[in-house]
């Protein structure tokens, strides 16, 4: 995995991916006490950045293997990414998805022409199985969430993205929160980063319960969660790092930081309130670290993503309750 792959990647999505908006408010500025940029993932197609490793491995694969079609398992948002790409490229897609996923989530994989097979992940049912053996069975190609290469490829497309709006702008040093389940996305973005904005510093974002990760690069090795379902970020909610990305989040991540569920709702609220735009739980985790827990990095400057908007209008009502 590296930068080349990601320069490769970004030519591939060029025309395919949305060029999100790096948006501010001096309202959350005042919150934070710093300077708050936010990377709104969330307005890209599918409604998160999922759309970009989906896109980035569907257009990789040679034409006889993509023909045949892939598989991937997912929450969600890996899901609808994956599927809307098959659809683009007229290829099937199944996708396992765990059974108390939003049903936001699943329906919306449906919609994008993906077969769903559903899972308990609370039984711990294992989803690398089920996707394994499917894949053999169907002579599907599976496309892994985060740890696959062509995946963070796509997904450091965003960081490149990060790096030339945050120069626009006259920044170029800042601490980068991303939302960080697996480290697909938290990989991408610093890689891109060291290369092209090298000051910029990333942490992943994570949930309290949830934070695998940023236990991982205090210890030095790969930790895994005790729970891995129930948690209302369940995008992010993966049991331990990746055998790929958390070398590279190792190397290149500062610490990570951590923000409660209560957080995340009133994040969401905050970015709807004076942002205009939609986050889920989540993919409001960054801004979460970055409005109430500011003091744990460095820099005056914080650019946070909203990885995802594909929230349940149930859970959306509550973060608007926080207001």
């Amino acid at each position: 995995m590296n930068f080349e792959m990601i320069s490769a990647a970004a030519k591939r999505v060029d025309g395919h991916v949305r060029r999100t908006p790096l948006l501010s408010s001096p309202a959350l500025d005042d919150i934070a006490g710093k300077r708050i940029l936010v990377k709104a993932e969330c307005l890209q197609h599918t409604g998160s950045f999922k759309y970009r490793g989906g896109w980035s491995a569907v257009s990789a694969l040679d034409e006889a293997t993509r023909n045949r079609g892939v598989i991937a398992f997912s929450s969600g948002n890996h899901a609808q990414g994956i599927a809307a790409a098959a659809h683009a490229f007229g290829i099937p897609a199944v996708i396992v998805m765990p059974s108390d996923a939003p049903t936001l989530k699943i329906e919306g994989t449906k919609r994008l022409g993906g077969e769903v097979v559903l899972y308990d992940r609370g039984a711990r049912e294992c989803r690398e199985t089920i996707g394994t053996n499917i894949a053999k069975e169907r002579g599907l190609t599976l496309i892994k969430p985060y740890d696959e290469p062509q995946v963070i490829a796509g997904q450091g497309t965003c960081g490149l993205e990060i790096a030339e709006q945050a120069a626009a702008l006259g920044v170029s040093e800042a601490d980068v929160l991303v939302c960080c389940g697996g480290g697909g996305f938290t990989s991408g973005v610093a890689l891109a980063l060291a290369e092209k904005a090298p000051k910029m510093r990333v942490h992943p974002a994570e949930p309290v319960g949830y934070d695998d990760v940023a236990r991982s690069l205090k210890s030095g090795k790969a930790e895994r969660n005790a729970v891995e379902a129930g948690g209302l970020c369940d995008a992010i909610l993966t049991p331990m790092p990746g055998e790929i990305t958390f070398p590279i989040m190792s190397r290149l991540c500062g610490p990570g930081l951590v923000a409660s569920e209560d957080e995340a709702l009133r994040a969401m609220g905050l970015a709807f309130q004076h942002l205009k735009v939609v986050a889920e739980p989540g993919g409001a985790i960054a801004l979460a670290c970055a409005l109430f827990h500011a003091d744990d990095v460095d820099s005056d400057t914080i650019i946070a993503t909203i990885s995802g908007g594909n929230v349940d209008p149930s859970i959306f009502a509550r973060a608007l309750e926080t207001l």
